[in-house]
């Protein structure tokens, strides 16, 4: 199969694959009132495993089913992604206990994790280089809708048919895209030089359940309590340790030394504050309309929909910007901060017509900046790596998505309730994300030395990382 070789359909296909994945993530959200009452009798604990193991396992095996894609094909990796999402679903759907359940949305968790990067890889491989940028923002597009559709899907599910429909309805979705992808998307190259590193491997997953974990579960233990600290410890000294293999090890799962380049560094930061703003927003916006302003869960999946506005239309401009990053990705993320700042005015009284203009403009600096910062992510690494990069991506996105949530989650605790405490959780995270934005526009501006880095005697990163 030639270079340069995305077709429409191949990029709808595999855009649409990202957007299921990642919708999952958001739509069991809005269900939770409704799996709280039903025939399960999930305790507080499970109900929030129930939400966490799908984001857990996604986030942790990103980058090992990145290189797993490299080393032994692409589409093969993103058709046993759909398989156990698939698998995944339908054991949620069937499920007779919240264990189950549970298990379930751990293993479409893992499917997600092969289906994203390997549909980016491909995108990368089989666009041509004046065209990158431009499929980039639709990819980036679909992962930024499939949070918006997460809501929707959940909200209609939850006020119309039962918990079990949600998953139920992905066991044949993924077998279309399945079949889609088997007949239209092509076979990409095999790297060689792409390396799973079972140690490796099994140090940086354990080490990012160990982060994720602590994380995601530090507002309902407590951020000093046992289980936390034990967590957030037990995540250095894996990461540390994988660190030390990789530096030793002849064929490392990556090289560290790749986070040299400020580019990187800088992309995965914009990248993570990115999704830490977007998802802080979901997490208080059904909230706000279903608790503050009386919406019910249809209407509130509907009310999110002007997300999806700036993120359609935006990246399309952005793309033509695509030589100029580092104003891109500054005025990108700062439209989200001060989007942020806006939605943290909002109380019972303010008409929703005002909320949305606060979305306008958070969708707008999401649709402008995520196209560029994915590129500068995949483009921070060699092309036989790209499933790899878009690993490293995606972990970022994830990992920002989940200090969202609990950063937010935490301010909101402390506070009597929602309409106390949505004000001060929102201006945290905004003035948090326009700090991380300095940061960003900083490290695009700096200018480092062209650099290589070897494996197995051969050059596998030497590029400048100039802005």
């Amino acid at each position: 199969m030639p270079a340069h070789a995305l077709k429409r359909p191949v990029l709808l296909v595999l855009c649409a694959c990202v957007l299921v994945a990642q919708s999952m993530v958001a739509a069991i959200n809005l269900l939770i009132p409704e799996l709280a009452a039903s025939a399960l009798h999930p305790s507080h604990s499970e109900i929030l495993w129930t939400v966490d193991a799908y984001v857990i396992a996604f986030a942790a095996l990103l980058i090992p089913a990145g290189a797993l894609g490299d080393r032994y094909g692409r589409k093969g990796a993103l058709l046993a992604g759909l398989a156990l999402f698939a698998a995944g679903a339908a054991t949620s759907a069937l499920a007779p206990d919240p264990a189950v359940l549970i298990a379930g949305r751990g293993l479409s968790g893992a499917g997600a994790a092969l289906i994203t990067p390997a549909t980016l890889s491909i995108l990368v491989h089989l666009s041509a280089p004046e065209r990158r940028a431009r499929a980039l923002a639709s990819w980036t597009l679909a992962l930024g809708l499939g949070g918006a559709a997460g809501n929707l899907g959940g909200g209609l599910v939850g006020q119309f048919l039962s918990w079990r429909a949600l998953f139920a309805a992905m066991v044949p979705l993924a077998a279309l895209f399945a079949l889609a992808v088997a007949v239209v998307t092509p076979r990409t190259e095999r790297s060689a030089h792409s390396n799973l590193d079972p140690l490796g491997t099994l140090l940086l997953t354990a080490g990012l359940v160990a982060v994720l974990f602590g994380i995601i579960e530090g507002t309902t233990y407590g951020w000093t309590s046992a289980p936390i600290l034990g967590s957030f410890a037990a995540g250095a000294v894996l990461t540390a340790l994988f660190t030390a293999h990789a530096l030793r090890s002849p064929r490392p799962l990556f090289d560290p030394r790749v986070f040299a380049s400020a580019r990187l560094r800088s992309a995965s930061l914009g990248t993570a504050a990115g999704f830490f703003g977007l998802f802080s927003l979901f997490f208080v916006n059904s909230q706000y309309l279903q608790g503050v302003k009386g919406y019910d869960a249809a209407v509130t999946g509907v009310a999110i929909m002007p997300l999806t506005i700036g993120m359609a239309l935006v990246p399309r401009l952005a793309a033509r910007w695509a030589g100029h990053p580092r104003a891109v990705v500054g005025a990108g993320l700062t439209l989200i901060g001060l989007g942020l700042l806006g939605a943290s005015t909002v109380d019972a009284a303010t008409p929703y017509w005002t909320y949305a203009c606060w979305l306008l403009v958070i969708s707008a600096g999401t649709g402008l900046s995520m196209p560029a910062l994915t590129l500068g992510v995949v483009s921070s690494l060699p092309p036989h790596q790209a499933g790899l990069g878009s690993g490293l991506g995606t972990t970022a996105r994830e990992t920002g998505a989940a200090l969202g949530v609990a950063v937010t989650g935490t301010i909101l605790s402390a506070h009597g309730d929602l309409a106390s405490g949505m004000g001060p959780a929102l201006r945290t995270v905004a003035l948090l994300v326009l700090a991380a934005t300095a940061l960003v526009v900083a490290g695009y501006g700096r200018r480092t030395p062209t650099r290589s880095i070897a494996s197995n005697s051969e050059r596998v990163l030497s590029r400048s990382t100039d802005a």
